[in-house]
C-alpha cells in the first residue's frame, strides 16, 4: 500500500460505488467520480468501498479518457499500485495533453507516490518544469536542492520563483537555500518577502546574516503613507499611463487578487474595492497586516515528515485542510499535521511599492482607479 497512514473510507462511499454500478451515463459517471475524488483529497492508503473493483472494471472498459483518468486518481487513493503505474505512465508521455499530464502529477504528488521521486528531474526542462519543481516540497529528499539550485541560473522568473518556494518548504532545503545566497548564486532580490519571512521563521539569525534584518510588520509604516500620499498629491495624475499601470498590476498583484476577471484568488478580489481612496490604497499596500480579516490570516502548517506550507485556509473537513498558497493550493492531510499556528498578519508581502518607479506607482494608482477594464500597452 502506498502512503504512510492508512485509513477506512467513508461508508458513504459504498452507497456511491453501488449507484455508480447502475448507471451507464459517461457525464452522469464523471459527476459522480469527481464527488467522490473530492472527498477523499488528502487522504491515502484509504480501504477500498465495497464493490469498487467491478466497477473500476466496468468503467475503465468504457474507454472514455476522463473517466479511466478519474477511476485512476481514485484508484491510488485506494492504494492501488497499478493506478499510481499508470498515472506515472501518462505523466511521462509527452505525447499525453498537458491537463492530463498535470493531473496525473498531482495525484502521484498527493500520493507522495515514491516512483514518482527519480523522473521529477526528466520534467524539469519540459513544459511541465514548474509543476515538477514544486513537487519536490513533497518529499524528504536531500538532493532535492542540489538539483534545483544547479539549473537556477537559466530559469525564468516564475520557474525561480518556483525554485525559492519549494526551498523554503523544509529547513533542509532552507539551509542549502542560504548557502546558495552567502556564494551570491542567488542575489537578495529575488527572495519573495513573504518567502524572507518564511525562512526567517525557520532559520532565525542565521537568515538574516546573509539577507539583512527583517524589518517588523507595519515597521515604519506612518512616514512611508506620508510620503507616497505627497508625492501623489504633488503629481499631475493625467500624465500617468493606465495601461502600463495594468502591467506592473499583473506584474506585483495579479498573483493573488482577482480584478476584472483576471488574476489569482489569494487576497480578496479588488474589482469592487474602494480602489478609488488614495488613504485606503496606500494603508493596505504599505501595511497590509494592519487590520486582517481572518480568512485572510496567514496560516503555516509543518507536516510530521517536515514538510512547510503557508498560506490561507480555504477549505477544511474533518480529514484535510487546504491552503491557498501563492502559485498553488495545497489539500494537507489532518492526520500528517504536526502544527499549526495561525498568524495575524496577512500573506501579502510588505514594501511592493519599494521595488517601483515613482513613475510606475502613479501608473499603478491610475489603474486602480479605472471602472473599467483598460488595453494593455502596445509593444
Amino acid at each position: 500500500m502506498l502512503g504512510i497512514f492508512s485509513a477506512r473510507a467513508d461508508p458513504q462511499l459504498d452507497a456511491i460505488v453501488g449507484a455508480l454500478q447502475s448507471i451507464d451515463d459517461p457525464g452522469v459517471q464523471k459527476s459522480f467520480l469527481k464527488g467522490m475524488l473530492g472527498g477523499l483529497a488528502g487522504q491515502r492508503a484509504v480501504d477500498p468501498p465495497k464493490g469498487w473493483s467491478a466497477l473500476k472494471s466496468k468503467l475503465e472498459k468504457q474507454a472514455d479518457d476522463e473517466v479511466v483518468g478519474l477511476v485512476g486518481q481514485i484508484g491510488q487513493v485506494f492504494g492501488d499500485e497499478s493506478a499510481g503505474d499508470s498515472a506515472l505512465a501518462i505523466l511521462m508521455d509527452a505525447q499525453v495533453p498537458m491537463e492530463e499530464r498535470k493531473l496525473a502529477l498531482a495525484g502521484l504528488v498527493s500520493q507522495k507516490n515514491p516512483k514518482l521521486l527519480p523522473k521529477l528531474a526528466l520534467l524539469l526542462d519540459q513544459p511541465i518544469g514548474i509543476e515538477a519543481i514544486r513537487a519536490y516540497s513533497a518529499y524528504d529528499f536531500k538532493d532535492a536542492p542540489r538539483i534545483l539550485l544547479s539549473r537556477y541560473s537559466k530559469l525564468d522568473s516564475a520557474e525561480k520563483n518556483a525554485v525559492i518556494e519549494t526551498l523554503a518548504s523544509r529547513k533542509p532545503f532552507a539551509r542549502a537555500l542560504v548557502s546558495a545566497m552567502g556564494k551570491g548564486k542567488i542575489p537578495k532580490g529575488e527572495i519573495p518577502a513573504h518567502v524572507a519571512r518564511i525562512l526567517y521563521s525557520m532559520l532565525g539569525d542565521s537568515f538574516e546574516k546573509v539577507y539583512g534584518r527583517i524589518e517588523p510588520y507595519s515597521a515604519g509604516k506612518d512616514q512611508l503613507i506620508a510620503k507616497y500620499r505627497s508625492m501623489v498629491l504633488a503629481s499631475d495624475m493625467t500624465l500617468a499611463d493606465s495601461s502600463n499601470g495594468r502591467m506592473i498590476y499583473m506584474r506585483t498583484c495579479g498573483a493573488c487578487h482577482v480584478m476584472y476577471g483576471e488574476g489569482g484568488k489569494i487576497g480578496p478580489e479588488l474589482t469592487g474595492s474602494n480602489r478609488s481612496d488614495l488613504d485606503y490604497f496606500l494603508l493596505n499596500v504599505l501595511a497590509p497586516s494592519y487590520d486582517v480579516p481572518e480568512g485572510y490570516r496567514m496560516v503555516t502548517i509543518t507536516s510530521k515528515d517536515g514538510q512547510l506550507s503557508v498560506g490561507n485556509v480555504i477549505e477544511e473537513t474533518a480529514n484535510k485542510v487546504v491552503l491557498n498558497m501563492v502559485g498553488q493550493q495545497s489539500v494537507i492531510a489532518k492526520s500528517d499535521v504536526q502544527t499549526r499556528v495561525t498568524s495575524k498578519v496577512s500573506m501579502m508581502p510588505e514594501g511592493l511599492l519599494l521595488a517601483l518607479k515613482d513613475s510606475e506607482i502613479l501608473d499603478l494608482i491610475k489603474y486602480l482607479r479605472t471602472d473599467k477594464q483598460v488595453p494593455l500597452p502596445q509593444l
